[in-house]
């Protein structure tokens, strides 16, 4: 038998994260990686200060982890709430006017900003979980066209990956953490 490789030992002790599934349904796997890469982001952010979060460290990135957890909350909303289950509710930290202040005004706190996200969060869990096929379709606004809640579980994973990515970045450079 080979041996393990040290990077893919045992997780760091404060990480909580449940272990991703090998084997499952198509909805447990997608919904169980989008639950594991929301938690990444949550980790990514833990033990640092306010001022931490909502500094920019990698110029001239304008990237912070407060402005993530800003745009990622907005990005919840707009596929399942709005372009899914046709909510009227108001975009999050976006204008025609402004549109890219999720990144670069960073009103409130950052708690706040983490409550928020966390709410989003949990309606998009309740859309999911109450809409019984992944074939199940809502309206993507830009072009009138159907979409699957599949394909908007699939956008949303690369998402997620793309902005842990970046979020990787951010810790290291602020106090050089790594992982997770």
């Amino acid at each position: 038998m080979t041996e393990i490789p040290a990077h893919f030992a045992q997780p760091l002790a404060e990480d909580d994260r449940e272990p991703l599934p090998l084997t499952g349904t198509e909805r447990e796997l997608l919904t169980a990686f989008l639950d594991w890469h929301r938690e990444t982001l949550v980790l990514k952010c833990g033990g640092l200060s306010d001022a931490e979060l909502s500094a920019r460290p990698v110029p001239p990135s304008g990237l912070s982890l407060h402005g993530l957890l800003r745009h990622l909350a907005g990005v919840e909303r707009w596929w399942f709430r709005i372009q899914f289950a046709g909510e009227d509710v108001p975009l999050l930290y976006y204008s025609d006017d402004d549109p890219e202040q999720d990144f670069e005004r960073l009103d409130g706190s950052v708690a706040e900003a983490l409550a928020v996200w966390r709410t989003e969060v949990e309606h998009s869990r309740r859309i999911v979980a109450a809409t019984p096929d992944l074939d199940a379709t809502g309206t993507h606004r830009a072009t009138g066209a159907p979409v699957s809640l599949r394909r908007i579980l699939i956008h949303l994973l690369a998402e997620y990956a793309r902005h842990n990515g970046h979020a990787d970045l951010l810790r290291e450079s602020l106090d050089g953490v790594t992982g997770y």
